[in-house]
């Protein structure tokens, strides 16, 4: 079909984005009850549900009256809307990649990721990297063939970065790393020479069903809205829109020693649920609908997550909440000491538990992990060993076993290869973005009333409706005048500790 129509043509791409979406929600639902309440036996039929629906969304996305449509509304740009143009760019560098990778390996790379996550999570259950080693060798070496395939001239990792945050380089990502090395190291050798805090108020014994009306209490809190936001729990909380930001769940881990774990993880969730749910109404099952990238959307996250959650005002909203629940658990015990106890600096092996303070360099780790092992300098049988020496040498941990070392993470199972910077990345930006709030919104006083809905209205109207309409670049520079300064989030942090270790 030849396209002459400017309206009609408009019409199909609208079109063409509901049937993707359509497909997303289901493949969406699929994954999700994979890692949730499905039962242990059932990956391969999965798997194969799930491929053949892949295979219809690649027909779909580079058919010949596909790449037609988008290539006609790409020469009419300048009579389309700013949101239509972004639609079509993306819509078109989705199809002319997905074109030169050959259908068959990309369905068949879909089923891998299927069978990788459910072998990931028997191999880190059993606390052996062999049972999953050769599912990731598949994996990274997919992933490193993809890459060539689309941009045969170019660093395979720096595309992979690239699919998380556009236009991001090893370059930029060594710069940023080495000024966090060298200011969190020497602080961190500073609060190891004074007294540790005390954090023995968050383990006991913590029953699931209180923690889980704990989980519901703080995503209202938060501003979720619990008739489009679902809970779940699975191995490694995570969040997902279902095909679009009207139906987004997020999931969590209940540990019965320590509730903090799971109280941070479904803030740390409900900051991407808050994102994606709110995106404009327009930008429903579009290219658009939901945070795009993985950068902006951890920088919402880990702003929720640490720069309200972990803040003084924060532990003493929830307190009294936390006392109702528990209260023999917590009898005596003080909102300042919740406060010390959950922003306590300590190298750890878990990065999900690891504190604020430390946490970007377990993303290093990571990091510079996988540069490596694109660039053919280590081979996957050989991550455990050094994953295990960086721990020593950055966090001076010795990882006792494999479930607490490089099986610890679900990343790479589903074959999300360059996603971990975004997490640090993510922490700097949302450091730039509190000190631009802070212009217009008494945020302490917010978070110690209670009502979160300034801060929440802030980020709404500066980044979440916005959706995938911008890079991050052009999110930042539009929000704040500027590109990425980690001074931001290097000052924080040293102001912060300081203040709590007395240095």
């Amino acid at each position: 079909m030849s396209y002459t129509d400017l309206t009609k043509a408009r019409e199909a791409l609208m079109s063409l984005q509901k049937k993707l979406a359509a497909y997303d929600h289901a493949l969406g639902l699929m994954q999700y009850d994979g890692v949730t309440t499905a039962p242990k036996k059932t990956a391969d039929n999965r798997a194969q549900s799930m491929s053949v629906l892949t295979e219809e969304v690649y027909i779909l996305s580079t058919s010949e009256e596909t790449e037609k449509l988008l290539e006609y509304l790409d020469a009419n740009r300048e009579k389309l809307s700013e949101k239509e143009r972004r639609m079509v760019y993306l819509l078109l560098k989705d199809i002319r990649d997905m074109k030169k990778i050959p259908m068959s390996e990309y369905v068949e790379y879909q089923e891998l990721l299927v069978k990788a996550d459910d072998v990931w999570h028997n191999a880190k259950e059993k606390s052996d990297f062999a049972l999953f080693r050769p599912y990731l060798e598949r994996i990274f070496e997919t992933a490193k063939r993809f890459a060539l395939y689309i941009e045969p001239g170019k660093d395979p990792y720096n595309h992979c970065l690239g699919d998380y945050e556009e236009g991001l380089t090893t370059e930029i990502l060594d710069e940023f790393f080495g000024k966090l090395r060298s200011s969190i190291v020497p602080l961190l050798k500073r609060i190891s020479e004074k007294p540790q805090v005390d954090d023995g108020i968050r383990f006991g014994d913590f029953p699931e069903d209180k923690q889980e009306e704990l989980s519901y209490y703080l995503m209202k809190l938060i501003g979720l809205d619990l008739e489009r936001v679902g809970l779940s729990t699975t191995e490694h909380p995570f969040t997902t829109s279902l095909g679009s930001h009207l139906d987004e769940r997020i999931t969590t881990h209940y540990f019965r020693d320590d509730f903090v774990c799971s109280m941070y993880s479904v803030v740390h969730e409900g900051g991407h649920a808050l994102y994606d749910t709110g995106s404009d109404e327009d930008l429903a099952f579009t290219e658009l609908d939901c945070g795009r990238y993985m950068s902006i959307h951890e920088s919402q996250s880990r702003f929720y997550e640490n720069i309200i959650g972990r803040s003084r005002e924060f532990c003493a909203l929830i307190f009294p909440k936390l006392v109702e629940l528990f209260p023999a658990q917590l009898k005596g015990k003080t909102a300042e000491e919740l406060y010390i106890a959950v922003n306590k600096a300590q190298p750890s092996l878990i990065r999900t538990e690891a504190d604020e303070l430390t946490y970007s360099l377990h993303v290093m780790i990571r990091y510079e992990l996988e540069k490596r092992v694109l660039a053919g300098e280590l081979a996957v049988k050989d991550l455990p060993q050094e994953w295990n020496r960086l721990y020593k040498e950055y966090l001076g941990v010795d990882v006792p076993d494999d479930k607490h070392g490089v099986l610890q993470d679900s990343h790479w199972a589903g074959g999300l290869i360059g996603y971990f910077p975004s997490y640090a990345l993510g922490n700097a930006y949302g450091a730039q973005f509190l000190s631009k709030m802070r212009e217009t919104v008494d945020v302490e006083k917010c978070v110690a009333s209670g009502n979160l809905e300034p801060i929440n209205e802030w980020n709404r109207e500066n980044i979440w409706k916005h959706g995938g309409l911008y890079t991050p670049q052009q999110l930042l520079s539009r929000v704040l005048g500027t590109g990425l300064n980690a001074d931001y989030y290097v000052d924080y942090l040293t102001e912060k500790y300081t203040e709590i270790y007395s240095l």
